[in-house]
């Protein structure tokens, strides 16, 4: 399965972006889907994951009450929503695909090539 994210952008401390991941290639459906980030000089760290149906939705500390995942198989898309974004937000925001849910990256074998989201103060 192709990946592509898309939807970042520069925005104030206190805003919002919506980001979406396009899936193609296979069906979307059969996947689990996730987002990660990574800022400068730091590890890629999980967002969080949505199961393949969307019934479940696991968040990272750091964005839960802030974001919002979901997924539309039938557009074989899956959304970020991030409000009161902070400048520590600041990232690459991947997207990824798998079999399970995991918030370790190793577990993820189809990536997206990234957006930047940039938070300023």
């Amino acid at each position: 399965v192709q990946l592509q994210a898309f939807g970042g952008g520069l925005v104030q401390t206190g805003g919002s972006l919506r980001l979406s991941c396009e899936a193609s290639g296979r069906t979307f459906s059969d996947y689990a889907a996730a987002w990660f980030r990574q800022a400068p000089e730091k590890e890629r760290e999980f967002v969080g994951a949505i199961r393949r149906t969307g019934g479940n939705v696991y968040y990272s500390d750091f964005v839960k009450g802030r974001s919002t995942i979901s997924r539309d198989n039938a557009k074989n898309t899956m959304y970020l929503q991030m409000n009161s974004l902070k400048p520590e937000d600041t990232a690459i925001y991947y997207c990824a695909a798998g079999t399970r849910i995991s918030d370790d990256v190793t577990a993820w074998p189809y990536w997206g090539q990234g957006t930047q989201v940039t938070v300023s103060s």
